[in-house]
């Protein structure tokens, strides 16, 4: 608890690279933090912070510590919501990393629900690629994240898994339209608007291709799913997306289908938290309520496809 304010400090000149930049957003002067620093490393019995000639960055030391404020952060969360618990009243924040096609339809629905229940619960929503939420993780930026084929999984815990079909959006009279579903191949001969690489679908599209003679060529790269999935409204070209971010309005003009698991086997989504990580009590309930709502989904989508 006592040095929780030198961890805010430390943390803002991390994120500005400047011990100057970092006093003018927190609105102190930069001797007066710079004089907070020196105490601290003075106190801690090492330097933390690498000085450059334009700037400052956390060197081992520093990267370690951060790790551990973080951590401690995070335990003093979890006391505070099981106080609250005894009290009889849900309370707390819950962070999540997600991919982008959980923010227009999955997630609002959910955590509007549970927060019904649970009003003083708050949330913070970070939109992630799959690498990125991992690393929320990791720093403790994030409690839980629910994302699309992350990279690494060395310290991701699964909670819940579930598959989920690649789609191509196109307009309603496009040429594939009439399909029940369609092949890799076909949507390829048509212009195309892709994820860049950070992104789970471009992964699963290049790894589909990969050992054949077609390579991707698209028209248009974005890291905005949405802004590719409108810009199919103005040009007759094809979008992708994950069956759990397509809800599209009847009035759109645009229609999905889904890609042929013969040339693209399903993708797994996954909710996960940093593995060894003792959650606190609001976030490990809503994981618990997403865990059930997936599983649903899940239901639902195979008795579709049967």
């Amino acid at each position: 608890m006592k040095h929780l304010q030198d961890f805010r400090y430390i943390e803002a000149v991390m994120r500005a690279g400047s011990i100057r930049k970092a006093a003018d957003d927190m609105n102190i002067t930069a001797s007066a933090l710079n004089r907070r620093i020196q105490r601290f490393e003075s106190e801690f019995g090492y330097e933390i912070f690498e000085r450059l000639p334009r700037g400052v960055r956390l060197n081992p030391a520093g990267e370690l510590l951060l790790q551990h404020f973080r951590s401690q952060q995070s335990d003093l969360k979890r006391v505070q919501s099981q106080v609250a618990d005894l009290a009889g009243e849900r309370r707390g924040h819950i962070s999540i990393a997600c991919s982008q096609a959980l923010s227009p339809y999955f997630l609002p629905a959910h955590i509007a629900a549970y927060r019904t229940e649970h009003p003083g619960v708050t949330f913070s929503v970070n939109i992630r690629d799959r690498a990125a939420a991992e690393r929320d993780l990791i720093n403790f930026e994030s409690d839980l994240a629910l994302v699309l084929e992350p990279v690494h999984m060395v310290d991701f815990a699964v909670l819940s898994a579930i598959p989920q079909v690649v789609n191509a959006v196109m307009r309603k009279d496009h040429p594939l339209a009439d399909h029940a579903e369609v092949r890799l191949r076909e949507c390829l001969d048509y212009p195309h608007v892709m994820p860049t690489s950070a992104y789970a679908v471009r992964h699963m599209i290049e790894r589909a291709l990969a050992g054949t003679s077609r390579t991707l060529q698209p028209v248009i790269q974005s890291d905005s799913f949405d802004f590719m999935r409108h810009y199919v409204e103005f040009e007759d070209a094809i979008s992708f997306q994950i069956s759990i971010g397509l809800r599209l309005p009847a009035d759109s003009g645009l229609i999905s289908r889904p890609i042929s698991t013969r040339d693209m086997p399903a993708g797994s989504l996954l909710l996960g938290q940093m593995k060894g990580r003792t959650l606190p009590i609001a976030s490990a309930r809503f994981a618990e309520t997403l865990i059930v709502a997936m599983e649903r989904l899940n239901t639902d989508q195979t008795g579709q496809d049967g």
